[in-house]
């Protein structure tokens, strides 16, 4: 790791939202900015409260990224606090916990994989080693098959997805990596996040577009070569720079069998599969440059062969001026998807929870890492979301739940990506902009 210089962040962090918010904030005033958020603030945003494109115009207000100031503080729900896990990391991303309950971390920026090992449910690491190195902006992480005695651990970097042998316990791959699924689309949105069906069968694998609005796709394909295309990759499938992309792509362990499994999916930053259904579920970064309130973000179950829309369409059947009159074929293909969140909020990670610690009322919901705007004139994300489901089903309603990352309209001091469940139930978050991990109990 490297070296940081973090005596302040080894003191606890806990404030307590001055008050709990008893209404679900709609319309207008469900959009807003980081002065409104706090814990248990809650939001639903639906396509009925979308202003028309360009009522504001396109901002570009990337933060500054601090150091974290004195005194600065995290908030927490009431009965929670949250601690410095571990720190000095180089872009640290992706969080995964293995069977065995250690927490496997996608160092981006490093080319590493590290293990995290925090005995007993401590409250900070006993052991940190790295587990692979050499790699290209690593990203997801899966261990293969699902279940107590996984055999590899698979690594998505941004152009190919390798496995490495591994038994519960090891610190170090017990073997070099080998290549499943090589010569993945490069530049662009890098990341490339994977998840296993719960039989193991399948590999889920998130590739986010290369560009905003696909520039390369203005040129509209000739309608013979358009149906022979969409037969082969589906319908809404991109083409030319953007081939194979927007795309969460479906494989055996093998790397065998590529198929494209849902399309317009303009960049699913996060992958999970939901307990309740075995769906896989994706947190969608949307388009840019329509304004301060287009387009939300989202989280939504993803279904077999189903288009989101990208770049056509956004949100159902709602033209991008950009596309006008492009594909009015596929108005009615376009679905909608289940939660819509503050646009340019940055969705990165996603997991359900499934432990005790925090309670019934919990068990079933999302926690989503919100890593913040910049095309928005007001800041927003920057944050951890409790995304509320019922029975199974989502509500359209999320609710704050980790803030404070950032300190004024300019500045900010870390920016929230990695998230997961540790072996006793407490969250772990990674951020990027100070490089630590923050553990969150009750």
């Amino acid at each position: 790791m490297r070296d940081r210089l973090l005596p302040a962040l080894t003191a606890l962090l806990v404030l307590h939202a001055p008050a709990i918010a008893q209404d679900v904030r709609t319309g207008t005033s469900a959009f807003g900015d980081w002065r409104t958020d706090g814990p248990g603030v809650a939001r639903r945003i639906t396509t009925a409260d979308l202003p028309s494109p360009y009522a504001t115009a396109s901002a570009s207000q990337s933060p500054s990224v601090i150091r974290r100031p004195s005194g600065a503080t995290l908030h927490v729900p009431q009965g929670f606090r949250v601690d410095l896990f571990a720190g000095g990391f180089d872009t640290p991303r992706t969080l995964r916990t293995a069977p065995n309950g250690d927490i496997f971390l996608a160092e981006s920026g490093g080319g590493t994989v590290r293990v995290l090992r925090a005995k007993n449910g401590a409250a900070k690491p006993d052991q940190t080693t790295v587990f692979a190195k050499n790699l290209s902006q690593p990203y997801g992480i899966a261990f293969w098959p699902p279940g107590p005695d996984p055999r590899f651990v698979y690594v998505a970097e941004t152009g190919r997805v390798v496995r490495f042998p591994y038994q519960n316990g090891d610190l170090i791959a017990r073997g070099p990596g080998q290549v499943i699924i090589p010569n993945l689309p490069t530049g662009g949105h890098w990341t490339r996040d994977i998840v296993f069906s719960p039989d193991g069968a399948r590999l889920y694998l998130a590739v986010g577009s290369e560009t905003n609005m696909a520039s390369s796709m203005r040129t509209p394909l000739a309608p013979a070569t358009l149906a022979s295309w969409e037969e082969q990759h589906g319908v809404g499938a991109a083409w030319g720079d953007e081939a194979g992309r927007a795309n969460v792509l479906v494989y055996d362990p093998e790397g065998h069998g590529a198929a494209s499994y849902a399309r317009g999916l303009r960049n699913c930053s996060g992958l999970a599969l939901q307990p309740a259904t075995g769906l896989p579920v994706c947190v969608v970064n949307e388009r840019d440059g329509l304004g301060d309130n287009l387009v939300p973000d989202y989280l939504t179950r993803v279904r077999q062969n189903a288009f989101y829309g990208w770049p056509w369409f956004y949100l159902g059947a709602h033209e991008d001026p950009r596309f006008a009159g492009a594909r009015r074929d596929l108005v009615g293909h376009v679905v909608v998807p289940d939660v819509l969140i503050q646009p340019h909020s940055a969705p990165l990670g996603v997991m359900f929870h499934d432990g005790v610690m925090f309670g019934a009322n919990y068990r079933g919901d999302a926690f989503v890492t919100l890593h913040g705007s910049w095309n928005r004139s007001m800041r927003t994300g920057y944050k951890v979301i409790r995304v509320r489901f019922d029975q199974g089903n989502p509500t359209g309603v999320y609710e704050d739940f980790l803030t404070g990352f950032v300190r004024d309209d300019d500045t900010v001091w870390g920016r929230p990506v990695g998230v997961t469940e540790a072996r006793d139930g407490a969250l772990l978050v990674s951020e990027d902009g100070n490089g630590t991990i923050w553990r969150i109990a009750r």
